[in-house]
């Protein structure tokens, strides 16, 4: 049986060590999971798929994330496009108009309603039915990626939109670094948000607990000093 080396933090390794857990038997199945996600994103041809068909194909996608790649083949189907490129998916984001992408977008300074998402073709897609462009393909594959890189058993627009912001060729990406949203100061701040939620979310319910909008400051609270502190390590070392 092939062999592949799974590289370790020091403190997991040791974790990992002392618990015993049977560690070639989880590496297995989470990348069949991950395996499975990415051939099911490659082989869907979006020409008669509705959301729930995408809901079922793509399970541990969100439903927002499935309206988002709804909205995206119905923006591509309308132009005529030969494929649903990565404008597109940046489309679906903005038209969903509700989900943590557009949050930590404006939590980096980023409005949303600022945006316009590209149009246009992108290399790739099959001659045979809609399907993604290579560099959408490869964002929604890089998405999967950031979700299992987070430990989460879902992928959603917030992963999406670190994958849109680091993917290289597509439209999407390069207008969001133009606008600063690139992969680093996205994905830092999903984490920041992330653990905001996770801090708020059993006071949100309650009578005078903080709203979105006090986990929106909260998050930009969080966000600055590290974006600061991160920037200065990086001018020092240039």
């Amino acid at each position: 049986m092939p062999k592949i080396n799974v590289y370790l933090p020091d403190d997991l390794a040791e974790s990992v060590r002392e618990s015993g857990i049977p560690v070639s038997a989880i590496c297995q199945r989470a990348l069949e999971q991950a395996v499975q996600r990415v051939t099911t994103i490659r082989a869907a041809i979006l020409d008669d798929l509705s959301a729930d068909d995408l809901s079922q194909r793509l399970q541990s996608f969100t439903a927002r994330m499935v309206t988002v790649l709804t909205l995206a083949a119905e923006r591509a189907r309308e132009a005529g496009a030969p494929s649903v490129s990565t404008g597109d998916l940046l489309h679906g984001v903005l038209a969903e108009g509700n989900n943590l992408a557009l949050q930590i977008l404006t939590a980096i300074d980023v409005a949303p309603a600022s945006l316009t998402a590209p149009a246009g073709p992108e290399p790739g897609g099959a001659s045979e039915g809609l399907r993604f462009s290579r560099p959408a393909a490869i964002a929604l594959e890089q998405a999967v990626a950031e979700a299992i890189g987070f430990g989460h058993n879902y992928v959603g627009c917030e992963h999406l939109l670190v994958a849109l912001a680091a993917e290289p060729d597509g439209a999407a990406g390069k207008l969001l670094r133009e606008r600063g949203a690139d992969a680093k100061a996205t994905r830092r701040a999903v984490g920041v948000a992330l653990a905001g939620y996770a801090h708020l979310r059993a006071n949100i319910s309650q009578p005078g607990a903080p709203g979105p909008a006090a986990l929106l400051t909260a998050v930009r609270a969080e966000i600055a000093p590290l974006i600061a502190r991160i920037e200065r390590l990086e001018a020092n070392a240039s």
